[in-house]
């Protein structure tokens, strides 16, 4: 499935995102808009970043994986 189709089931839960030139990032999809996605991304002690990305960029999205009990 092309991830357009499948983005809007993932707003407001842990993804992970392939991009065109090779990198991989990972947060909280906070919305889809105007052609672009919004993550939140976890930097640092108690900071967080909204960041963006254009269609363009995006190569595939995946919902975590849910964890195994041990």
């Amino acid at each position: 499935m092309h991830w357009q189709q499948k983005v809007w089931n993932l707003i407001g839960q842990p993804v992970g995102i392939s991009l065109t030139n090779g990198q991989g990032t990972s947060g909280v999809l906070c919305n889809v808009y105007g052609g672009k996605i919004y993550i939140i991304e976890y930097l640092y002690q108690s900071q967080f970043a909204l960041k963006h990305f254009d269609y363009g960029m995006i190569q595939d999205i995946n919902p975590f994986p849910t964890c195994q009990s041990q």
